[in-house]
Parts: C-alpha cells; sequence; structure tokens
C-alpha cells in the first residue's frame, strides 16, 4: 500500500510542478499581448493562450471574487503559485515521512 501511496504522492508533485509552469506561460503571454510585442491574430499563439486559459481560469476566478478589486492589478496568479507551493510541501512532507 506503501509503494501506491508514494507513487501516488511523487506523480501529485509532477502534475503540480506542470501547473506551475502552465501559470507562468499564462502571465508571460498575457504581459506580452498587452504590450503589443505578440498578435492574438497569431493561431499558435491563440491554441496555447485559450490552452492556459481554460487551465487557469477557474481558480482564478474564484480567487477574484475573495479577493478586493484592486484595479488592473490581478493578483490571483500569485495566489494560485503560493497555493501550489504549500499543497507541494506538504506532499513533500508527507513523502519523506514515509
Amino acid at each position: 500500500m506503501d509503494v501506491v501511496l508514494i507513487n501516488l504522492i511523487k506523480v501529485l508533485i509532477v502534475a503540480l510542478n506542470f501547473y506551475q509552469y502552465i501559470i507562468l506561460v499564462n502571465v508571460a503571454l498575457s504581459w506580452l499581448v498587452a504590450f503589443n510585442v505578440i498578435n492574438t491574430s497569431n493561431q499558435f499563439v491563440r491554441i496555447i493562450m485559450d490552452f492556459t486559459y481554460r487551465m487557469t481560469e477557474p481558480l482564478y476566478s474564484r480567487i477574484r471574487n475573495i479577493l478586493p478589486n484592486l484595479g488592473g492589478i490581478d493578483l490571483s496568479p500569485i495566489i494560485v503559485l503560493l497555493g501550489v507551493y504549500f499543497v507541494q510541501g506538504m506532499l513533500r512532507d508527507v513523502l519523506f515521512r514515509m
């Protein structure tokens, strides 16, 4: 049973690492679009932005409902990243105690 649980925790840690990269790509693309470095009429850019939007927006929208309105500043990616780091730390602690 421990072998299954250990491998499950390792898979969850890798999945959370992948989600961190998705968040970082989403933030970088949104900045590049905002500063007109890349154009959303490019199909490849549009596909990547759509994928990252669909993967991150459900969490972002829940956090935006809780946070106060700060104008044009969106802190939801930072809050999600902090949450991912926290969960990864907990999973690593459980993994090391086994």
